[in-house]
């Protein structure tokens, strides 16, 4: 994912912008405060090195703007300092230490970099947790991977529809609350859902080897796995990727202070596409027979009516 031009020509903004400004706080100390009514600082040195320090960050965006998705520290380290100045300055209002004319630089030094910097850290976020495609494994569709994608119990997916329904349960990222609340929820209920005939299929995107440790403290590592590290599994099936929205949405942080702190699910390290969505597929005799896609990471599905009540589907 190339950064778009528009990425590198606000950082090359942002560097000519502060390399002016600390060249001008530097050479002429007094001279803001005489445009903003105030007294010149008594040790106008503290003034120049704040110069000197914007000075210097200019140099790092322009450092940075040669690729702003993989430079993206310096970008956050900016980003930082521009949220935390004006946090400073509200402080220094209340407490009546300085004048609300001083915050005039503010405008200019800070807020007008928040929306573009905010941005490239998305995108670069968004990019480290893609997965890259696997070279020696073909693009499928859902019918194609039943056929031939083989599950942790050495048959194909298909072979285990033939024998029992099989509930395929894809899973987030293990380090997500809502992947952990999940695997929980399945350990509960996978009594109901085998006693009525289903079995299950988990499939992630974490290599096997760290798989166990997170399937065996649910007792769910002897049911049939998939991994999935270039989520291949998961195109196939048309689960895509979520917006901000369906990850990050106030339903999901509510949900998720809920579940990692209420219910003890916790958080851990991402392992995984963070902004996969989950879903869950119930197939018998080679086919699809219920779905459920979520449209939120904090949906939970109902996984003992999705394994008992199965409903063909038109496809």
């Amino acid at each position: 994912m190339n950064a778009p031009l528009w990425m590198r020509r606000w950082l090359q903004a942002a560097a000519i912008y502060n390399v002016i400004w600390g060249a001008w706080v530097v050479s002429w100390p007094g001279h803001y405060f005489e445009l903003v009514g105030m007294d010149a600082p008594r040790y106008p040195e503290l003034w120049q090195c704040v110069g000197m320090i914007v000075g210097v960050y200019g140099l790092g965006y322009w450092a940075a703007s040669r690729d702003p998705l993989r430079h993206w520290p310096i970008v956050l380290v900016g980003l930082l300092g521009k949220i935390l100045g004006p946090i400073g300055f509200l402080q220094a209002i209340v407490k009546g230490s300085l004048p609300v004319s001083f915050g005039a630089t503010l405008l200019t030094n800070d807020f007008v970099w928040w929306i573009p910097f905010a941005i490239i850290l998305w995108r670069a976020f968004e990019r480290s947790g893609r997965p890259d495609p696997d070279p020696s494994v073909r693009e499928l569709d859902a019918r194609a991977a039943l056929r031939t994608v083989r599950t942790s119990h050495g048959r194909t997916l298909e072979q285990h529809s033939h024998d029992a329904p099989h509930l395929v349960v894809f899973l987030r990222h293990f380090g997500c609350t809502f992947c952990r609340e999940a695997l929980a929820d399945l350990a509960r209920e996978r009594a109901t859902i085998e006693g009525r005939g289903t079995r299950l299929v988990l499939v992630h995107m974490a290599p096997d080897r760290d798989a166990v440790s997170y399937l065996a403290a649910h007792g769910l590592d002897d049911a049939a796995q998939v991994s999935d590290p270039s989520a291949t599994l998961y195109r196939a099936f048309r689960l895509r990727r979520g917006t901000f929205r369906q990850l990050f949405g106030l339903r999901s942080w509510t949900r998720g202070l809920v579940a990692g702190l209420v219910r003890g699910h916790g958080v851990g390290r991402l392992v995984g596409d963070g902004f996969q969505l989950p879903g869950v597929f119930l197939i018998d005799g080679g086919e699809i027979v219920r779905e459920f896609r979520h449209r939120e990471a904090s949906e939970v599905p109902d996984y003992e009516d999705l394994a008992t009540c199965p409903i063909p589907l038109s496809r």
